[in-house]
């Protein structure tokens, strides 16, 4: 899998065509998510307003992951290991 940087135009698009291909509008969208019916519509719109839990209530209502990469996610992950 390719991954690189994304900015709001960029999910913007990619919540636009996955809800399409749900055959969701953006209102049917909001409801399932739990959100209010102008945050499907700002975040289509790039609004950089958006609450970052309301973009991943949404991002988890059309089943898209998000992945966070770093050269140090590898030490994190064992930092957090040995303390739990």
């Amino acid at each position: 899998m390719k991954t690189r940087e994304l900015g709001y135009p960029e999910i913007g698009a990619i919540v636009r065509f996955h809800r399409k291909k749900a055959g969701l509008t953006q209102n049917a969208l909001a409801e399932l998510a739990g959100v209010g019916k102008t945050v499907v519509f700002d975040i289509e719109k790039n609004k950089e307003s958006v609450q970052l839990d309301s973009l991943r209530k949404i991002l988890r209502a059309l089943n898209i992951k998000v992945v966070f990469e770093s050269p140090l996610m590898d030490e994190l992950r064992k930092a957090g290991d040995e303390k739990g």
